[in-house]
């Protein structure tokens, strides 16, 4: 199990409560470890007084820089009186997104936490692009955290691919089952819940293929999905009752399923290599994430790199 030994906490500069660091505390104080609350800062205005000298100009940011710190150190205050070993980082940046990427090569970190903000109504989340390029292109698991409190007896849903014939599915699927179980048992003894999806019977083979047997065809395909599961979760002694097979499109089924289930974490699985065109369900992944009511954990494979 990758143990998250070192974290990173994006914070988010508009608002007070941070969730992605109360959540980032909560793992570290089961599992140990650093953590480090980072934010980057741009203000255009700074950049555009051309009547100061440049060593001005600079003193002006890092004017700016100590006095966010003092901000971050604040909000920080409660976890840090009572131990918690949290690095505050704060820098000039101008591109929030190439800051984050440049901290994630230097600092060497096992997870990135950063808050996903809420539709009251729908009760979904909302990524901004910052959070999609985290997703797509981040070499360590990334936590999308949702601006609310974890939900009382809350599972792990771990979306899984049933049938592929590409081993690397197969290999992230394990991965997957593997690092969530590792990790529900060390924060709370979390439940861990299987999901997939199996695709409807396409109306045109009915239509063009008059012998065809729909029900037949249909239960084909869900009793090869069943016992892929099987085969995945046997290994990991993870009982029948405690997996999920549905009939419908990803994007419909794991969202439902996560939610019935009362998921306080969603885990999913990308290669990465173009948005999610070659993500655990193919091109449906970003719709399944656009649907989901709960914090998103994205893995990738062990061999896929940046």
């Amino acid at each position: 199990m990758t143990q998250y030994q070192n974290i990173l906490v994006v914070i988010d500069p508009d608002q007070d409560d941070q969730p992605a660091l109360r959540r980032a505390v909560y793992l570290n104080q089961r599992l140990g470890g650093k953590i480090t609350a980072f934010l980057a800062i741009y203000d255009l205005s700074y950049e555009l007084t051309t009547a100061l000298a440049s060593e001005e100009r600079e003193s002006m940011r890092q004017e700016m820089i100590q006095q966010r710190t003092e901000w971050l150190r604040y909000q920080a205050r409660t976890y840090l009186e009572a131990g918690v070993q949290i690095t505050l980082k704060v820098i000039w940046h101008n591109r929030q997104q190439d800051a984050i990427f440049q901290e994630i090569d230097i600092g060497a970190y096992d997870l990135v936490l950063k808050m996903a903000h809420q539709y009251d109504r729908l009760e979904s989340v909302i990524f901004t692009p910052t959070d999609w390029q985290l997703l797509r292109k981040s070499p360590c698991p990334v936590w999308m955290v949702k601006d609310q409190p974890w939900p009382d007896n809350a599972t792990a849903v771990v979306a899984v691919n049933l049938v592929s014939d590409d081993e690397q599915h197969d290999a992230l699927n394990r991965k997957l089952v593997r690092e969530t179980q590792a990790l529900a048992e060390h924060v709370n003894h979390t439940e861990v819940r299987l999901v997939g999806a199996y695709p409807i019977t396409p109306v045109n083979l009915a239509i063009e293929l008059p012998d065809f047997d729909a029900q037949s065809y249909s239960d084909a395909v869900r009793g090869q999905h069943l016992l892929a599961m099987k085969e995945l979760r046997q290994p990991f002694s993870i009982d029948s009752g405690n997996t999920y097979v549905e009939q419908g499109e990803p994007e419909e089924v794991i969202p439902e399923l996560a939610a019935k289930l009362n998921a306080g974490v969603v885990v999913l699985g990308t290669f990465g290599r173009t948005g999610f065109s070659a993500a655990f369900l193919g091109n449906t992944a970003e719709q399944v994430i656009d649907h989901l009511r709960c914090d998103l954990l994205v893995m990738r494979p062990d061999e896929i790199n940046t």
